[in-house]
């Protein structure tokens, strides 16, 4: 039998954020979103608004939208900017508007990350999942915060055609499509009912792109509503070349409105791309697609990771400043998953996580297992096998353990403090506590020997073993793969 999958709660929350807005409200948030997107992408824009701000509607007409500056005021106005999330905002009621909607997106995109949970599907993939999130949110930083953990990354070509410089995945040239050939469209479908099998309803958190771009595949609409009707949620498309197919780019739109589950991305390269992409589609089209603005002139940061990272590096070698865009953040990754990464074409899984982008991970994900399929059984095994070595709901007993390689470590009284990515964590006022602290930051013992250790001094069994775990759970154990000192299977 099947699993039955039900719609996830943030695709019922998602087409909430639609219906519940009149046809008139939806048209007005149409056309706030496109000067919000002009706001940010277009240094010539802003530019005008300060020149006009007794005036700005002679500027918003000159770019054809419909909005009137003066109803906005809080959101470019720097006179009014410090009115914005106040009560003051009252005062301009479709910039209101324009926040609310933006809260319940980011409401929304936290519910995605809650729709990725396994504990009743998959407990040992669940507990390893919690351990990525917690140490991702005080290991990247800024980064951390817009990652959702999605279970799966499906990839259905090899490489990418439009090769942007500041990829953080540092993308290989195109090589080729995954088509949508009967033996192929049942592959597909045999490896998403695998993930729907032992991961249900997080299965639908997967999405079919990487370092790809879904315009490079002519059957990309095909392989997406195949998604849909296995696992009930049509995935999120991003794509960086909108309107390099318009017949693929506009069935994609469609299948997004008719199943209404997630928002679409376009990445906007450039100030002419967004002109063209404006040419094209109207506002009203474009409410359910969010503009990732890309452009030199974007108010938007890149990732220190990839070939962004290899191109401020060279700039920084050059004596020059290193800054690759126009606002600087401590940017860490643009991976998001943590899971399996499929790619369909090579037939390749891998298990990966995000990670600050470093000389050992570059592109800001580590790999920690990966296999070879070409039947639907042969990749069921693989995922097993990685489950299996991987994921254990415990810490590993005979592997030596250590305190995270970016934590700062600090010896207290009666406990000790980890410190790292603005987060501190205090363990204290537990007798064994400080012991402990020092035995795991000595890297030199394992989790059996740590626990035999202070038992031997009269701690109870139960009690230090739980607050080992404890350690483990929240991702503060090393688990790099390959690092000296780091769980294999953890």
């Amino acid at each position: 039998m099947k699993y039955q999958h039900q719609p996830s709660d943030s695709a019922k929350q998602y087409q909430r954020i639609f219906s519940s807005r009149s046809e008139e409200e939806l048209r007005e948030l149409a056309h706030v979103k496109r000067f919000m997107e002009r706001l940010s992408a277009d240094a010539t824009f802003r530019a005008k608004l300060g020149e006009h701000v007794k005036n700005p509607s002679v500027v918003t007409e000159e770019y054809g939208i419909d909005v009137d500056p003066e109803d906005l005021q809080p959101m470019w106005n720097t006179k009014h900017t410090k009115h914005r999330f106040t009560d003051e905002m009252s005062r301009w009621p479709k910039a209101q508007a324009w926040d609310d909607y933006l809260a319940e997106m980011i409401a929304n995109r936290d519910l995605i990350r809650d729709s990725g949970s396994t504990e009743k599907t998959n407990p040992r993939f669940h507990a390893w999942r919690e351990r990525q999130i917690r140490r991702s949110a005080s290991e990247l930083g800024v980064s951390a915060e817009a990652i959702v953990h999605p279970v799966a990354a499906y990839e259905l070509s090899q490489g990418c055609s439009v090769g942007c410089w500041f990829c953080g995945i540092s993308a290989e040239k195109f090589q080729g499509n995954y088509p949508y050939t009967p033996e192929n469209a049942a592959l597909w479908r045999g490896v998403l009912q695998v993930m729907v099998d032992l991961f249900g309803d997080a299965a639908q958190t997967g999405f079919c792109y990487w370092a790809t771009d879904p315009a490079d595949n002519p059957d990309y609409p095909k392989f997406i509503e195949d998604h849909y009707r296995v696992t009930g949620h049509l995935p999120q498309t991003t794509t960086a070349a909108p309107l390099k197919n318009l017949d693929l780019t506009r069935k994609v739109m469609a299948l997004h409105e008719k199943y209404c589950c997630i928002t679409q991305r376009f990445s906007i390269l450039s100030t002419k791309i967004l002109d063209r992409v404006y040419d094209t589609f109207t506002p009203e089209e474009m409410m359910g697609v969010e503009l990732v603005m890309q452009g030199k002139d974007a108010l938007m940061s890149k990732a220190k990771a990839g070939r962004a990272e290899e191109r401020r590096e060279k700039l920084v070698a050059a004596g020059k400043e290193g800054k690759i865009s126009k606002l600087q953040s401590d940017h860490t990754t643009i991976a998001c998953v943590s899971g399996f990464l499929v790619n369909m074409l090579s037939g390749l899984v891998q298990l990966v996580a995000p990670t600050r982008a470093s000389p050992r991970w570059p592109l800001g994900y580590r790999i920690y297992a990966e296999a070879r399929f070409t039947t639907v059984a042969e990749f069921r095994a693989a995922v097993e096998d990685m489950i299996d070595v991987f994921m254990p709901e415990s810490v590993p007993a005979s592997e030596v353990v250590s305190f995270r390689h970016d934590l700062e470590f600090s010896a207290l009284d009666e406990g000790f403090e980890l410190q790292g990515g603005g987060m501190k964590y205090s363990c204290n006022g537990i007798s064994y506590m400080g012991r402990m602290g020092r035995l795991i930051h000595e890297n030199r013992m394992t989790a059996s020997d740590v626990i035999g250790e202070l038992v031997s001094n009269g701690e109870d069994i139960f009690l230090v073993g739980q607050s080992l775990q404890s350690l483990y759970d929240n991702g503060l154990l090393e688990d790099d793969p390959g690092r000296e000192g780091a769980a294999s299977a953890g």
